[in-house]
């Protein structure tokens, strides 16, 4: 016979069996959104930052992360941060200076002496301020990654000065600092979204395209292009951005840790830079690449001199001379 005292034992018995029969809460999924692949750069960022933002909320989200455009163009993406329906993207600033204009003066060329001054902006007050740029835009920047310094490659002729460069037909992002130097070097610059680069090199419909090691790199352009540059033309950037929804949507811990995995991702991005500076060179010419190494950069920078006073109108002079004063 079961006492008053027993039925309340086995009730209680029975609530707290349901309590762990119950199955765990399921992650919040995340989209993450960037345009090449998961060996690339962009996908070394991609995993770090997964991987400390989960591990930092102990499971609650999870990162799902979509390579190789597979959610649209950088363009596409920019738009669906801002609608809601991406919760978080790696970008260019080729692609963030048409939202966020005041990023664009990272892209003017031959302002970034090397990797350490490119970096030490980035990491300094000029940086900080940048990413508070891009809340008046609909964007939260959360930290910076990178890419490295752009250089040429084509399947014309190798280029070692600007009047080798002239007439060939050079992809470039929709980048007006970009466009401008190239016209004054006499190359015939064509903006193209990065999904459509591969055939328009199979076809011959473009001449070259221009990026950082990184990218030629991990997008093994050494299959489609006989010649690759190294101009080192500009500084290329990366950046970590959320979704205003995603973020208001945050605790405070929360956004400080979403914030950590964006300069976690932004530090795995410097380290796959730094491995690619090192050892892409010999990786391209064992695939058959012929680079040029001996390229004449002061005739370069000296080209794309006479475009300064264009980028003084369109930006601070004082930024572009405080940016250069860096150490």
């Amino acid at each position: 016979m079961r006492t008053p005292w027993m039925r309340s034992l086995l009730a209680a018995a029975c609530v707290a069996g349901a309590a762990f029969s119950q199955p765990a809460a399921a992650a919040d999924s995340l989209k993450m959104a960037y345009a090449l692949s998961a060996n690339s750069h962009y996908g070394a960022g991609g995993k770090a930052f997964a991987e400390s933002f989960e591990k930092n909320t102990d499971g609650r989200f999870a990162i799902e992360q979509f390579g190789n455009s597979a959610l649209g163009g950088e363009r596409e993406v920019i738009e669906g941060l801002q609608l809601g329906t991406i919760d978080l993207a790696i970008l260019s600033t080729g692609a963030t200076l048409n939202f966020v204009p005041a990023t664009g003066v990272f892209d003017i060329p031959f302002l970034m002496r090397d990797l350490d001054h490119a970096r030490a902006v980035l990491d300094g007050q000029i940086g900080t301020d940048m990413l508070g740029e891009f809340s008046k835009r609909g964007l939260v920047g959360l930290a910076w990654g990178e890419q490295g310094f752009r250089h040429l490659t084509n399947s014309v002729r190798p280029v070692r000065t600007p009047e080798d460069a002239k007439n060939l037909k050079i992809r470039t992002t929709e980048n007006p600092i970009h466009i401008a130097a190239f016209r004054a070097i006499g190359i015939l610059p064509t903006p193209m979204a990065w999904p459509e680069v591969a055939t328009a090199l199979q076809q011959g419909t473009i001449d070259g395209q221009e990026n950082p090691l990184s990218v030629i790199v991990s997008a093994k352009l050494s299959q489609l292009q006989k010649y690759a540059s190294l101009t080192g033309h500009v500084y290329a950037p990366a950046v970590i951005v959320a979704s205003p929804d995603l973020f208001d949507s945050l605790s405070d811990e929360d956004k400080q840790k979403l914030v950590e995995a964006a300069q976690a991702a932004g530090a795995a991005m410097r380290a796959y830079v730094d491995d690619v500076e090192k050892n892409g060179v010999a990786q391209l010419q064992a695939e058959g690449m012929e680079v040029v190494t001996d390229v004449d950069r002061e005739a370069f920078a000296a080209a794309v001199e006479t475009v300064y006073p264009e980028y003084y109108k369109k930006f601070d002079k004082q930024l572009i001379d405080s940016i250069r004063a860096v150490q």
